[in-house]
Order: C-alpha cells, then structure tokens, then sequence
C-alpha cells in the first residue's frame, strides 16, 4: 500500500507558472522605472532601450548556449517579433492618448484573445476552471484600476476612440505573441525566440528616438540617473521575456496568461511604495479577486510536464 503523499506534493504550483509569476514581477519593475523616466525623456528612449539591451544580452547568452541565432523556423520567428514589437507600441501609444487607468483596463482584455486564439490556432481546449479563473481575475482587474468610462468619477470624457482601439490592438497583439511562442515550443528553444523579439523591435523601434512629444526632435544623451534607468528597463523586461517565454513552452496560453494578471497587483505595490500612490478599499478587493483568479488557474495535483527543452540561464 502506498504511503500518503506530504501535503506540499499533492498541491504544487508548476514550474512554467512559477515563472510567469516572476515574469509579471518584472514586468511591474519595467513599468515603474517607464513612470520614472518618461518625466524627462520621450517614451521612444524606453522603447529603444528595452529592445538594444534585450538584443545584445540575447546574443551573448545564444553564444554561451552555443545556439543557432536562426532557429528551425524563422518565419515565425520574425511574426513573433513583429507582433510583439507592435502590441508594444500600441500600448505605449494608447497611453497618450487616453488616461492609464483606461488605457490598462482595455490592455487587460489580453488573457481572453489568448484563449480564443489558442483554440482556434493551436487546438488547445480550455478548462472551466481556467475560464472562470481568468473571470474572477479581470473582475479583480477592474476594480484595481476602476476605469472612468465604469466607475463614473468625476470630471468624466468621451475616450479618444484612437486611443481605445489602440489599447485593444495591444491586448489582440499580444496575445498573438503569447500563442505564437506557444506555437515555437516544440521547434525552437527559448533563447532564440527571446532573441528574434529583440533582433526585430531594436532596428523597428530606432525612429522613435528622433520623435518627441510634440513632433520630430533631435536626440540627446541621457544623463546618469536616466541612463541606469534605461539599463535597469533593458535588464527588467529581458529577464521578463525569458521567464514568460519559458513559461509558455511548458504551459498552455490561456494559464500563463491568467497568471499574468499578477503584474497589476504588483504594479498597484510599486505605486503605493515608491510613488506614494493610496489603494482604495476597491482596489485591495480587487488585489483578492487576482490573485485568487491566478491561484485558482495555477493550482494542480502535480502531472505529467510540458517542458522538454533544457532550462534557460
């Protein structure tokens, strides 16, 4: 007769998971050091930045892993790119436009396209409990961020309807990026998927150094204190990417996208601790409802694993 499992072994989060999770750590620490810079610089120097610092780590690490930079599919390969270089700049430019709080509600509709992509592209059927989990999440999503447009606060606008579908454009971009890495897992390891984002998005993103905020502008060189911000976004989000990519080859989409809702409660942690921003009674429910959507999504009797490919750093 087998003996009773420890407690710890019977209920475990999957490796895959735990890596989004600390993906949408560093995701949240990207977006605050972008609050912190945008206060002098154009957004176009944070984009840059993300993506020359993502590529030259890339390539340093693909030598070390002795890795073809090409891959097995490089017409994927570059789509991802694109795709992920566009669902960036569409959220960078819905944020101009229209206020954060809308802009990051509509972005959040991501984890929803990742599931009816995922089916209809991969073939990948969904769990109930995963489709309510990705309900109870964004219910907890909309009450972090408490969108005017639902809320009715006061001083309320009509939404710039570019900027709405911008920050829709954004959340379909991206989860076209997530099935597309999803769809590269069995051809292609992650480091070279990682790479193709940078690779694409560097020489894309370049022109958006020479625009300011109110037309072309010449550049300039950032200072010291924006230079280490620039380095610590680059790091940031290049650690992120990894651990998302990772993630998305040993889970199904619409998991790692469910667990993806964390990066909002830990952004809403950022804002109170170095921004001195306050949370509402609202917006602490809403910190409950995601991260019980993500646990209820995360949680498992451990089973059989996804991941067949080496581990990455």
């Amino acid at each position: 007769m087998t003996p009773p499992q420890p407690a710890e072994s019977r209920l475990a989060i999957p490796p895959g998971l735990r890596d989004m999770m600390l993906a949408s750590l560093l995701f949240a620490v990207m977006a605050a050091l972008v609050k912190e810079v945008e206060h002098d610089l154009p957004v176009g120097y944070a984009v840059f930045a993300r993506s020359a610092i993502g590529l030259v780590l890339s390539v340093i690490l693909l030598r070390r892993a002795g890795l073809d930079w090409r891959g097995n599919r490089p017409g994927l390969l570059a789509l991802r790119g694109l795709v992920g270089f566009s669902a960036l700049l569409c959220t960078f430019q819905s944020l101009s436009l229209i206020p954060l709080s809308d802009a990051v509600i509509l972005q959040q509709t991501q984890p929803l396209w990742v599931v009816v992509l995922a089916r209809i592209f991969l073939g990948e059927k969904t769990r109930r409990r995963v489709v309510l989990a990705t309900i109870i999440a964004l219910a907890g999503v909309v009450l972090v961020v408490r969108p005017r447009f639902l809320f009715g606060l006061p001083e309320t606008h009509e939404l710039d309807p570019l900027g709405v579908g911008l920050a829709l454009a954004a959340a379909l971009l991206s989860a076209g990026a997530y099935v597309s890495v999803r769809a590269l897992r069995r051809t292609d390891e992650p480091l070279v998927v990682v790479f193709w984002f940078a690779f694409v998005a560097t020489p894309a993103s370049l022109p958006l150094v020479f625009i300011g905020p109110h037309g072309p502008a010449g550049p300039r060189l950032p200072n010291g204190y924006e230079a280490l911000l620039l380095l610590g976004i680059g790091l940031a989000v290049q650690g992120a990417q990894m651990l998302m990519t990772r993630a998305l080859h040993r889970e199904p989409a619409g998991r790692v996208a469910a667990v993806g809702y964390l990066q909002v409660v830990y952004a809403a942690l950022f804002g109170v601790l170095v921004f001195g921003e306050t949370l509402s009674p609202l917006a602490v429910a809403g910190a409950v409802l995601v991260i019980a959507g993500a646990l209820l999504a995360t949680l498992e009797r451990p089973q059989r694993t996804l991941d067949t490919h080496p581990r990455v750093g």
